[in-house]
């Protein structure tokens, strides 16, 4: 009863009720989509119902992929300082929900409370950076070879951008997109997972207040559908120049081959096979501490989850011993009591993938040192993290099982590592714990981590936004977020005036009289 209690003050705090239109353009520009099918929200601590949100139709597809496209030509014609303004008070609107909605995370996706809240703190510092860069989307100036030219280039929106967002990060990669998008001067169309839609309600009811305050719509827009309904007609859909897609390998291939068969831009992130190196000089205090929430931080569904540590045999004793130490105390259960550490997996079919795991790597040398098992008096979803002593060249080893399973591999010499750590499909998040500069060094130089993030003693998890943020590989090579990330966004243009008088051509070319 006080479970379900705290449930519903947590909905009431979102405008939340227990059936919810899942299309959306601004404020009072809910589609009602009568008779579609509804989509039911699980809480997957409890397996109970949270509500319901009403699908959106092909209908209501076309009325808001439309609304898009017709704000976005008068959006693109406003100041990028001005368009920064939004963003900022979007950022603040975040800042007055932070608890329900980190709480609503939680509830709704199954990450502790504090992680949940940190999600939302991460949209609010996304939007602190959108703001700073509305005033920096800067060109730069070129020397012409032709007297009395100059030359610069200059950055323009780039038209409505299509977001397909994951159940992991429900809210934070949204933000990552919506808010470098809006302040480049672009309007965006939202399709988030099936898995966590209240959530995506919630924040759309929180853009909707703040574009009214603007006296804008249509610029935040949000469609909750099937993939056949929503997410493949926006993927082949030319009024997207750009879509952004977070999700599987396999789904993300279809997705860039569509997207290129028409000549559109995919920003791709997909799998992560995340390895960290403990070097035989690594202070084991930080390592395993990264390891522990790297592995275990999400319940092991997040893209940076630590999946494999390749630890130096002088170092490989201690470390499985403080390691398994560290497992056997984890608290496991309801993510909003303050107490719980790890929450449930998302769904049955995580917690049948896990098994079906661990039963692969033990038919391929892996020797369990903890966990293990499923914990269906706690929870439907809740798993043991699980540690595994693996044999180097183990086929599992490619492959990226999104649950609490880590794999423990020894080495002997560091290139040997290295090479251990790049030899899967996947390049996202990398990391080595070591004393010595010159083991750090080659990590980070061209002949070590091919990973899109490269860390020393810090873990593979846990990002900042300030930095570009994607990987290499069957990671897609997306980049959102911080550093340049920007461009991705905009389409740049090449511009250059004669102030001569006369009409030089370059390289020196004479042409008629």
């Amino acid at each position: 009863m006080m479970r379900a209690m705290q449930a519903s003050s947590i909905l009431k705090a979102l405008d939340l009720g227990e059936q919810n239109r899942g299309a959306c353009s601004g404020q009072g520009a809910w589609l009602s989509d009568e008779g579609a099918a509804e989509l039911v929200s699980i809480n997957p601590t409890t397996g109970e119902r949270l509500g319901s949100v009403r699908l959106a139709t092909r209908a209501s597809y076309e009325t808001i992929v439309a609304k898009s496209v017709e704000s976005f030509t008068r959006w693109r014609s406003v100041p990028a300082p001005k368009r920064g303004l939004l963003i900022r008070d979007l950022g603040n609107a975040l800042r007055e929900k932070l608890e329900p909605l980190g709480e609503m995370v939680s509830l709704e996706m199954g990450k502790i409370r504090a992680e949940g809240i940190g999600e939302v703190q991460e949209m609010i510092d996304v939007c602190d950076f959108a703001v700073g860069l509305s005033r920096q989307l800067c060109g730069q100036t070129m020397h012409s070879e032709r007297p009395g030219h100059r030359m610069y280039e200059q950055w323009h929106p780039l038209g409505p951008v299509g977001i397909i967002s994951a159940f992991n990060f429900p809210v934070a990669v949204w933000s990552w997109n919506a808010a470098l998008a809006a302040v480049c001067g672009n309007s965006m169309v939202w399709k988030p997972s099936p898995t966590t839609p209240l959530v995506s309600v919630a924040v759309q009811h929180i853009c909707n207040r703040v574009m009214a305050d603007h006296g804008v719509d249509g610029i935040f827009n949000l469609l909750i559908g099937s993939n056949d309904t929503i997410a493949e007609p926006m993927v082949a859909d030319s009024r997207f120049p750009l879509i952004s897609f977070t999700g599987s390998v396999a789904v993300g291939r279809k997705v860039a081959q569509v997207v290129a068969g028409r000549l559109g831009r995919s920003l791709l992130e997909l799998g992560g096979n995340n390895a960290i190196i403990v070097a035989e000089d690594a202070d084991l205090d930080l390592a395993v501490r990264a390891i522990l929430f790297g592995a275990v931080g999400t319940a092991g569904q997040r893209c940076t989850s630590t999946r494999r540590v390749f630890v130096h045999n002088k170092l490989a004793d201690e470390l499985e011993s403080r390691l398994v130490r560290a497992y056997q105390s984890i608290t496991i259960g309801d993510p909003l009591d303050a107490k719980t550490l790890m929450g449930p997996l998302c769904s049955s079919a995580s917690v049948a993938g896990m098994m079906a795991a661990i039963e692969s790597a033990s038919s391929q040398g892996g020797e369990l040192l903890t966990g293990g098992q499923t914990l269906p008096a706690i929870g439907p979803h809740h798993v043991q993290p699980t540690i595994m002593r693996m044999p180097m060249g183990a086929g599992i080893l490619r492959e990226e099982t999104f649950a609490p399973l880590l794999y423990l591999l020894r080495y002997e010499d560091l290139q040997e590592a290295i090479a251990a750590q790049n030899d899967v499909p996947q390049g996202l998040s990398s990391a080595i714990f070591t004393s010595g500069l010159a083991a750090g060094e080659r990590f980070l130089s061209a002949e070590g981590s091919d990973c899109g993030i490269a860390n020393i003693n810090i873990g593979t998890s846990g990002a900042e936004i300030g930095g570009a943020f994607g990987g290499e590989k069957d990671t897609g090579g997306g980049r959102e977020s911080g550093s340049d990330s920007w461009k991705a966004y905009m389409r740049r243009q090449t511009c250059t005036i004669n102030y001569s008088g006369a009409l030089p051509l370059a390289q020196g070319i004479e042409f008629g009289g």
